[in-house]
């Protein structure tokens, strides 16, 4: 898979960009602040329907126009999809494929697959499990579109009845102290709570399923990667911690265990007891204490958990192992993904710059930005652009120089 041509139009700091691309290694080149990361940030809005900086599309939208659009040309084993996103401010993002509207914006998903590496990513090793659940969904997204739709879903049912637990939490609190349904309001509030309780269950079970299945695909994939960046250190692994707790047998949530077909039934089944068993805490906290959205993906190095002992080094080499993962496993599936890398190289050592670079020649299409060409390890013989913006009335705008020529030497 290749990105061919993209499009932005006040995306970020970019008022109008029309871009050719083609297969290998192209680099952009330019000082921190001029608009080289926002061209990846507008591929992987593309990939995943948000950003890796921020949570929000407002800030995606160039100062001013409260609007932006992105859209790229893909080709994936000689089939070419042009696919693209108008985000808009205070209305609905709409979104097209090959110029014909889409119903939903998550109907692009699947039809460019990226993954990123950033120098954000060291909070996925070191930040809180949002970020390590937001990488395992997105990732999950990526390979199976349809959960995309199963998230929406949860996360939906999560905050309507996250709603009625803290709106109705005295009538809610009266019925479970005294065990009474006599009051019209809090045996109303009851039944509410309890259709949602099968409504979480219900998604919550397919979000899970489709997690840990993910975990199992993905453990020996870490696992080689890691050893590839850092062959002296101890193995990485993975494991997954659900908030079911004792609900599930230990061995359900390991790596190795095979994933089977009913899997989602016995998932659901637990998810329902938990429920019961942690109703009087969520009615008297009035927040959801059981689902996928209190769920963690474990990290170790050896016997050690990676958070809070990991070293700097180490650290940097698991965020990254994680990336490589993703991108071996995608491979897997039968169509490589674009790999991007923003600025790492700078924050690499040389062994760990020259083990990712082994790796990156070999894909198919690899986008890298750096502040220096140099930072660029030579063996990718990359195509250099040069990214500079301009003070304008409207704020700083971001253009591409003329084609520089090879870029990348040794650091």
């Amino acid at each position: 898979m290749f990105v061919r041509a993209l499009s932005l139009r006040d995306f970020r700091s970019w008022d109008a960009l029309v871009l050719d691309l083609r297969p290998g290694c192209t680099v952009f080149v330019g000082p921190n602040g001029h608009g080289k990361t926002n061209i990846l940030e507008a591929l992987g809005y593309l990939s995943a329907l948000s950003s890796h900086r921020v949570s929000s599309d407002a800030p995606l939208m160039r100062s001013g126009t409260g609007r932006a659009f992105t859209g790229a040309t893909v080709v994936n084993v000689g089939r070419e999809l042009t696919v693209d996103v108008e985000l808009n401010e205070g209305k609905s993002n709409r979104a097209r494929i090959n110029q014909s509207p889409t119903r939903r914006p998550r109907e692009i998903l699947g039809i460019l697959q990226t993954v990123l590496f950033a120098p954000e990513d060291l909070s996925l090793v070191r930040g809180d499990p949002g970020d390590r659940r937001r990488y395992l969904d997105e990732l999950l997204t990526s390979r199976i579109p349809r959960m995309a739709a199963v998230r929406a879903d949860y996360d939906r049912v999560l905050r309507q009845r996250s709603a009625l637990l803290k709106t109705a939490g005295g009538a809610l609190r009266r019925v479970s102290r005294k065990s009474d349904r006599s009051t019209e309001e809090g045996a109303s509030a009851l039944a509410t709570l309890e259709v949602w309780d099968g409504h979480l269950a219900a998604h919550g079970a397919q979000l899970l399923a489709g997690r840990l299945h993910l975990v199992h695909d993905l453990a020996p994939h870490l696992a080689q990667s890691y050893h590839s960046l850092a062959p002296e250190s101890r193995p990485a692994g993975i494991r997954y911690r659900s908030s079911l707790g004792d609900s599930l047998p230990p061995e359900f949530v390991e790596p190795a265990r095979q994933p089977e077909a009913g899997d989602i039934a016995f998932l659901e089944k637990r998810f329902l007891h938990e429920l019961s068993v942690m109703r009087s805490k969520e009615i008297d906290r009035g927040v959801c204490l059981v689902g996928p959205h209190r769920d963690d993906l474990e990290l170790h190095l050896g016997d050690t958990p990676a958070k809070g002992f990991a070293s700097h080094g180490e650290s940097w080499s698991v965020a990254l192992s994680l990336r490589l993962a993703a991108f071996a496993l995608l491979r897997s599936d039968g169509s490589d993904p674009v790999l991007m890398l923003d600025d790492v190289f700078a924050e690499l050592d040389r062994r760990r710059r020259r083990a990712l670079a082994e790796i990156a020649v070999d894909a198919e299409q690899v986008l890298i930005t750096a502040a220096v060409a140099e930072d660029v390890p030579k063996e990718l013989d990359a195509v250099g652009f040069g990214v500079e913006a301009h003070d304008t009335d409207h704020g700083r705008i971001s253009r591409i120089a003329e084609e520089t020529g090879e870029a990348g030497h040794d650091g």
